[in-house]
């Protein structure tokens, strides 16, 4: 599936591309995808003084398929990055998740939300990195690593149409998203086929601006082993899709095999199921075109690194399986790989200090990524959510215990295990 819009939703800003400049020869570090993982990474290493070019293979701003939800920890991404004024000078304030379960039940979260399409937010974190001091060049098709020794010392990238260049680097960061082409390419790939798949619009109603005011998260039998959700944007645009996790089965022999599921098929579900849903699409102009996406999650799928290449951002499976959620992660893996480079660069460490590092710091946050995908059960049984909601309507300390989930100071794993259930019949203080 596509992961591009045919068109950009309203109000979204046009810039001119950036004149067409000559690829440079070398650079310390050659960071592939301008995304939030890539564009985090090439500030963070232009701050420190590192040679950083940085390149995509599409213009900028450009669209990207996403729910567009920003949660604490891509809050907390932001204020390390310099950038949260910005956008949330830009982006729709949020104050709750609205959790709704097969039967209509409903429990609002609270915590620190926001909502912003990627055009923006990439649009804002890409030019970050370029007023850090990082060198951009677009459109620029990453096509294969150099490699000398045994070690990746550049790429081979192709600028526009033109014939191909080589860059060469001391390192070599693929931020390329879930897309495995250049994982392939470069060798990194363990798992070609996503996790998950996801479709989403951006429809214009501006009757129910004021009536969609929180991120609502929809479970339905219909919609099983995924969620729907519509996420208000600005000017009366919302962001309205489908998620389905865990997409791709295992068969006996190790292969991966899509499920039976048509992802137009559970749009059409969730708007005939969720009464907001197709009132929002009923009255409402569609934005563009339905878009789909594949999702890379868990931290799983591709390998971290080698000598001379890092993989980071959702290449290395940065998405949450529960929530879909991936923007924040994908900052913070981002942040990560720059911090391994610049320590190694300042203790002159060899390659394998720091692959170890960088690969220490991802196997720490291993466990999270668990969780969630043990609380992806939620997706495969909504009764779990009807369960789950009931109790919170009547108890605040599971609304409290659900927040804490959201600003990750709580397990979500927790909540649909068999211990963790049977706390919900239990007083919570």
């Amino acid at each position: 599936m596509p992961p591009e819009m045919s068109s950009p939703p309203p109000g979204a800003s046009q810039a001119e591309a950036p004149p067409r400049s000559p690829l440079p020869p070398s650079c310390d570090v050659l960071v592939v995808g301008a995304g939030p993982s890539g564009s985090a990474c090439a500030q963070w290493l232009a701050r420190a003084g590192v040679d950083v070019v940085l390149i995509d293979q599409h213009d900028f701003p450009r669209d990207k398929v996403c729910g567009d939800g920003l949660i604490p920890d891509s809050h907390a991404a932001l204020q390390r990055l310099g950038v949260y004024a910005e956008v949330a000078a830009v982006a729709q304030r949020v104050s709750h998740v609205a959790c709704i379960g097969p039967r209509g039940g409903r429990v609002d979260v609270p915590g620190s939300l926001s909502v912003l399409p990627r055009r923006q937010l990439d649009d804002i974190l890409c030019r970050a990195a370029v007023n850090a001091g990082a060198r951009r060049f677009t459109p620029v098709r990453f096509e294969a690593p150099l490699r000398d020794g045994g070690r990746v010392v550049g790429a081979r990238v192709r600028q526009g149409g033109d014939a191909v260049h080589d860059i060469r680097s001391t390192w070599l960061v693929l931020a390329t998203g879930a897309v495995p082409k250049a994982l392939l390419a470069a060798g990194m790939c363990e798992r070609q086929q996503p996790t998950g798949v996801a479709l989403r619009g951006y429809v214009k109603n501006d009757a129910m601006a004021g009536r969609i005011t929180a991120m609502e998260i929809v479970w339905h039998q219909r919609l099983r082993p995924g969620y729907g959700w519509i996420f208000p944007c600005r000017d009366g645009v919302f962001n309205i899709g489908v998620g389905l996790a865990h997409s791709h089965r295992k068969l006996r022999d190790g292969r991966r095999v899509m499920q039976d599921v048509n992802l137009r098929e559970v749009f059409a579900a969730f708007c005939d199921a969720y009464a907001p849903a197709r009132e929002l699409m009923a009255g409402g102009t569609l934005q563009g075109e339905l878009k789909g996406a594949p999702l890379r999650c868990s931290l799983e799928g591709a390998r971290y690194s080698e000598p001379g290449l890092l993989v980071t951002g959702e290449a290395a499976g940065s998405t949450y399986a529960f929530t879909g959620e991936g923007i924040g992660k994908a900052m913070e893996t981002g942040l990560l790989a720059a911090e391994a480079l610049v320590a190694g660069r300042r203790q002159q460490s060899g390659d394998a200090a720091v692959q170890s590092a960088y690969d220490a710091s991802l196997r720490a946050l291993k466990p999270r990524f668990d969780l969630y995908e043990r609380a992806n059960r939620v997706n495969e049984h909504p009764w779990l959510a009807d369960l789950l909601i009931w109790r919170a309507r009547r108890n605040p300390a599971i609304v409290r215990r659900m927040s804490g989930v959201l600003d990750e100071t709580r397990n979500p794993g927790s909540l649909v295990t068999l211990r963790g259930l049977t706390k919900l019949f239990l007083p919570v203080r």
